[in-house]
């Protein structure tokens, strides 16, 4: 069996916050635990989980975290192969969020 099982991080993903299918404080709340520890937060997603993830991005730094910046923004095409063979071109997005009063 993979290593991917549920609630298991690669190595230099520990500050990365994969959005799906939760309600958007759910995502809030884990991005603000990651910036409180001082620490930059990269927010990840895929298809139509894009715009959910800029939702929390806005949503934590115009209600929530006032100092909050956008550090970086990465847009890029992944090719995934289903489990009919079939490979499907995905957009996926990575938004890394610095934490206030961090330069």
């Amino acid at each position: 069996m993979s290593d991917k099982g549920k609630g298991k991080r690669r190595e230099g993903q520990e500050n990365a916050v994969f959005v799906g299918r939760r309600p958007t404080m759910n995502y809030v709340m884990a991005v603000m635990m990651v910036l409180n520890k001082g620490e930059d937060c990269t927010v990840k997603a895929r298809g139509k989980a894009i715009s959910h993830a800029v939702d929390i991005c806005e949503i934590l730094k115009n209600r929530f975290l006032k100092g909050v910046e956008y550090k970086g923004i990465t847009i890029t095409t992944e090719v995934l192969t289903g489990e009919d063979g079939r490979q499907n071109n995905v957009s996926s997005m990575e938004i890394v969020l610095s934490a206030p009063n961090q330069k």
